[in-house]
């Protein structure tokens, strides 16, 4: 339509020109926008006809500027003679400046939005003239190669016109005629939805395709379509939903840099489309499988006539494209992502249920994985959507609601071992809150779901086969000593291993799992599932490891301990949950269930190795030796399988734990029968099951009201040791028994010592009887109370229970402190001289002669006791007397380790009786001689922990072993150390992991403090610093040069001028001139030499030393 045509049909005549525009209306102008059809038309004239003449941006922009001066009703009547411009740029051919055609598009945007579009030709000519900027000329079908911004504009532009035309002219839009421009038009946006790489044209293009659907979601007013209307878009729309479906699926399943914008839109116009072409309402009605009433051509190629078998067809294609959705952004990261998954299914289960026949599971478990959503927004729709599930007429089949939902979650039981296997772990995390959510909607109805046998069993042995834990790893059988028994720390400072699975690494997935195991506990009958999941823990040794975690979860789920419950259930009677605890912790601790081997049987030196465990008795003392494996048997355990028992044995204290805590205080009646196994594990010798038995006090404690563990043993020390003491007298039946005792030396104080003073006579008893077969057990206990009582009785100011040398490094430090007094020196000396000539004055006669010694305070004791009694030593010290005495027995033992546990018996004695020299010191004449061999001719190891016992020894008793070490030990060691030096000297860095570097270092550590505590003089000195020398060479270690410099440092405190003498010979500070011409220069050995590898070490020590 022409200029003219358009005046003609405004009724305005052509001469109107510019001239029109008097001063007033100029003024009118000025004053708001023009609302006169005559005086706009005039007004945007010449601007029309200049932009017809000359195609440039300039123009355009200035039409723009006018337009904005017109009002939108003035506007409407001018639509078409605006447009008409505009669209003469773009339909003229050649090549045109992207710029332009993004100012003319944008123009008409602008046009559109602000005014409606009455005619179909001006709508379809439109139409055609947008698709056509947004294809290629070169590639029909496919988007041309222009900028974002362009592409942006006509995208907004196409919205616009379909936003401004009347309904029933859009409707002309879907007629079957219409198909191929409207195939071009959906091609060309999908392509850009999938192909782009810019956020804004895919979010544009998508837009698009919604308002195509009449599916808009922008804030503006909208006509309600009617049945009719629905019904056409829904025919025209089914030519086009495979390409609509197949491309947004793969937009879904894409990059996740795309953005979740992009995401979000992109299901909405997927699932928008297949609610509008799958509606129930229209494939029930008649007029759905009817052909068109006109002949089409070749265009009637593109109608699709949506019978029952294209339905039923097309329903199992989208089933296969909606479980990929799903399984791609079910799990996504962004919470509007996974809220419009709910929307997806709620909006397909509210239209198309029938229809969407094989759809209907992914979608209900869709929703149901979204019940247990950390959003709460996500969570409060979904829930929403569930119950109007629910309340709908379900009725497919003759099956209810609860009946689907029991269907889906066996089948997804059935499918959760391949799915766990297969998937990675944000799919598994994904199927596990499918699981959690059938379990939360469910709620009560678990008890009927459960009571199905077919369930039950699927249910317990996906479980089974999801938890199975990983047990190759060989540091758990290595890792051996028993946690920490001195400190009480917290619970949750406590080192706890993760558990390693098979088939997922996310803590997430476990957690989830945990969570589904205490809702079926929460839910179901507590007295099938612990029946039934202790039976699968009986049935096989594959399943002892899962059923014990499913069960442990069961007992905290049925007390309702950490269980996010959205349903109210019946809860669990205490009487109901005792009977159930007592039931699992007596098969826990059940001989065979709690005593496997856990070591191989060459390195088995414990109490494994001592006692058979044919022969062991129960805590309850029923004899199980038939449930144990023949030792023929236990030679071929492989490393898998002892990291399988030790993995039991944890799991089984963690559920102790467990069941304390559901029990709460309750659990003080079960105790009688469950701490004394817990302690026994709290002093096993593999590092992983002495930690979680820790861990499990500590769990007992926390349900039994015990503010510490050193309460819950002092509380209950009583029938302990009652035990103990009966089990010490069978030992052979109840092995453990010493390693309980020795459990509760480390977590009591000096309380329980009066009652455990019998118990520690049978030990030592049973020491004297049988030593050779049980002495390393017992020697353990031994520790463990020397230990203790090192703890309960602190050292006095004199020792100290640091490492050996310490105290010696204090003397040293505070001796440093005072200053040589040179006159002092001379005048001591001479009087001393003077007295061993027998030269005394008459002052120092008077002295001496007036002197009264008063009588102590001991010989005062003395006087009012009988002469021949002796006062009775407290019980710790009487104790480790004995003690002490036996280890004089034992430290010849042909066993190495056994000595090695010997010297640190030893050890522990001379620092508990380091105040009482009487007792003390007999016994370090008793146990020299093998003190002795063991420093002199032993292994390595021995040789160290003998030459600390010395040490020790050293700080206590010093002046009394003075001449023996002087003579009997001084000489083996500096000649070791001069031998080891030129070694030492030479070695590369993996030197330092040999056992003769830890030797040496050991030696050089400790020897200083031994000779300032023993104060050897003269030869002994010089034999120490001439073997100490060679290794303040910078070729040595670092750490053999710093433990030399410390020996120096000791020595220099016994005899400052010896050490000056000794050092200035290997290299002197400067030379020294006598203060008088008489005296005679003195020239040292070191004075004027060159650096060498001696300077820097002994330029400190005499820099510290002047």
């Amino acid at each position: 339509m022409g200029p003219s045509a358009v005046l003609g049909q405004f009724g305005i005549a052509v001469q109107y020109s510019t001239n029109y525009l008097t001063a007033c209306d100029l003024g009118c102008l000025e004053m708001g926008q023009i609302d006169d059809p005559k005086v706009a038309f005039a007004f945007l004239r010449p601007t029309c006809v200049l932009l017809t003449r000359e195609q440039t941006v300039g123009n355009v922009q200035q039409l723009s500027s006018k337009l904005k001066l017109v009002s939108d009703g003035t506007l409407q009547q001018l639509q078409e003679y605006v447009l008409f411009p505009l669209r003469f740029v773009l339909k003229t051919p050649g090549p045109k400046k992207e710029s332009l055609v993004q100012a003319v598009v944008e123009e008409i945007g602008y046009v559109l939005i602000v005014t409606c579009v009455r005619s179909w030709d001006v709508l379809r000519e439109l139409f055609s003239e947008l698709c056509l900027c947004l294809g290629s000329l070169a590639e029909p079908g496919k988007p041309a190669p222009s900028s974002d911004e362009l592409k942006v504009a006509v995208l907004r532009g196409l919205e616009a016109l379909l936003h401004a035309a009347y309904r029933d002219i859009a409707c002309q839009l879907y007629q079957p005629t219409m198909l191929p421009g409207l195939g071009t038009a959906v091609s060309l946006l999908l392509a850009l939805t999938e192909h782009e790489r810019s956020r804004k044209v895919q979010a544009a293009a998508l837009k698009c395709l919604q308002v195509l659907l009449h599916q808009c979601d922008c804030p503006q007013d909208h006509v309600p379509v009617s049945w009719d209307e629905e019904h056409a878009l829904g025919t025209t729309f089914a030519s086009f939903l495979p390409g609509i479906t197949l491309t947004l699926s793969r937009v879904v399943a894409g990059d996740m840099r795309q953005g979740h914008d992009v995401t979000v839109r992109a299901i909405r116009v997927w699932y928008r489309t297949v609610g509008l072409v799958m509606a129930d309402d229209q494939l029930s009605s008649p007029e759905a499988g009817k052909s068109p009433a006109v002949e089409l051509g070749r265009a009637g190629e593109l109608v699709v006539r949506r019978t029952p078998a294209w339905a039923k067809d097309t329903s199992g294609k989208l089933a296969i494209l909606l479980k990929k959705i799903i399984s791609c952004v079910s799990a996504h990261q962004h919470w509007r992502v996974r809220l419009e998954v709910v929307s997806m299914s709620d909006h397909l289960l509210a239209t198309s249920r029938e229809s969407l026949g094989e759809c209907v599971s992914p979608l209900l478990e869709a929703l149901v994985t979204m019940v247990s959503d950390e959003n709460s927004t996500v969570r409060e729709k979904c829930n929403v959507a569930l119950e109007s599930v629910a309340q709908r007429n379900w009725d497919q089949g003759g099956r209810t609601f609860i009946d689907v939902l029991s269907e889906n979650l066996h089948s997804l039981a059935t499918s959760l071992p391949r799915l766990m296997r297969t998937s990675d772990d944000r799919h598994k995390l994904s199927v596990l809150n499918a699981f959690l959510g059938y379990l939360r909607i469910l709620g009560p109805g678990v008890v009927a779901v459960l009571n199905s046998a077919a369930h039950l069993q699927r249910i317990s042995k996906a479980l089974m086969q999801v938890l199975e834990l990983d047990v190759s790893d060989v540091r758990i059988v290595e890792e051996r000593g028993s946690a920490d028994l001195m400190g009480e720390g917290t619970h949750k400072t406590l080192p706890q291993k993760k558990k390693h699975f098979l088939y997922f690494t996310d803590e997430n997935v476990f957690y989830s799992l945990r969570e589904i195991c205490r809702l079926l506990g929460y839910y179901g009958n507590i007295y099938l599932l612990v029946d039934h999941f202790v039976d699968l823990y009986r049935e096989s040794s594959a399943y002892k490891k899962q059923a014990a975690l499913v069960l442990n979860e069961i007992i905290m789920g049925a007390a309702g301990v950490g269980v996010e419950a959205t349903q109210e259930r019946v809860p669990v009677s205490q009487d109901d949950l005792r009977a159930a605890v007592i039931l699992v912790s007596q098969e826990y601790t059940s001989l065979s269930n709690w005593h496997m081997s856990t070591v191989s049987v060459e390195s088995d030196k414990g109490e494994q190795g001592y006692f058979s465990p044919i022969t062991m008795l129960s805590i309850t003392n029923r004899p199980e030796g038939d449930l144990f494996p023949h030792p023929s048997e236990r030679k071929g355990l492989t490393v898998h399988q002892l990291n399988s028992n030790i993995w039991q044995i944890c799991i089984q204290l963690e559920g102790i734990g467990c069941m304390a805590l559901a029990l709460g205080t309750d659990f003080q009646s079960i105790l009688i029968t469950t701490l004394y196994p817990v302690l026994e594990k709290a002093g096993d010798e593999t590092s992983l099951i002495s930690q979680y038995a820790l861990s499990t006090m500590w769990d007992i404690c926390t349900a039994c009201a015990y503010g510490t563990l050193k309460e819950l043993v002092n509380r209950n020390s009583d029938y302990l040791l009652n035990d103990i003491s009966l089990n010490l007298q069978r030992l052979s039946l109840h092995p453990h028994a010493p390693r309980v005792l020795a459990v509760m030396f480390g977590h009591s104080d000096a309380s329980l010592l009066p009652l455990v003073r019998d118990v520690v006579q049978d030990v030592l008893t049973a020491m004297d009887q049988s030593y050779n077969e049980r002495v390393a057990v017992f020697c353990a206990v031994v520790h463990s109370l020397l230990k203790a009582f090192v703890r309960w009785f602190p050292a006095g100011p004199g020792v100290t229970e640091e490492l050996p040398g310490t105290a010696g490094s204090k003397r040293v430090e505070s001796n440093c402190e005072k200053l040589l007094d040179t006159r002092q020196f001379l005048l001591d000396y001479r009087r001393q001289k003077e007295l061993a000539e027998g030269i005394m004055g008459d002052a120092e006669e008077q002295d001496a002669e007036g002197i009264e010694v008063p009588p102590s305070d001991l010989e005062s004791d003395m006087d009012m006791d009988s002469p021949d009694q002796k006062a009775e030593l407290p019980s710790h010290l009487a104790i480790t007397k004995e003690v002490m005495e036996r280890c004089v027995h034992l430290l010849s033992d042909p066993s190495l380790q056994l000595r090695l546990k010997v010297l640190d018996v030893l050890e522990l004695c001379i620092l508990v009786l380091h105040a009482q020299e009487d007792e003390l010191l007999p016994l370090a004449h008793r146990c020299w001689p093998a003190l002795l061999q063991r420093l002199t001719s032993d292994d390595p190891l021995a040789v160290l922990r003998a030459f600390r016992v010395l040490c020790t020894l050293g700080e206590t008793c010093g002046d009394f072993l003075r001449k023996r070490v002087s003579k009997e030990v001084l000489p083996k060691i500096t000649r070791s150390l001069m031998n080891q030096a030129p070694v030492s000297a030479k070695a590369g860095p993996i030197y330092t992991y040999t056992l003769a570097y830890k030797l040496q270092l050991s030696v050089l550590k400790g020897l200083g403090s031994l000779c300032l505590q023993m104060d050897l003089v003269d030869t002994d000195l010089e034999s120490v610093s001439e073997a100490c020398l060679p290794y303040l060479s910078c070729k040595q270690p670092l750490k053999l040069q710093e433990a030399c410099i410390s020996v120096f440092r000791h020595l220099i405190q016994v005899d400052p001028d010896a050490m000056w003498f000794t050092l200035s010979e290997l290299h002197c500070l400067r030379s020294y001139e006598p203060p008088h011409p008489d005296l005679h220069p003195v020239l040292l050995a070191g004075t004027g030499r060159p650096r060498n590898e001696y300077t820097d070490n002994v330029l400190k020590l005499l820099e510290e030393d002047s």
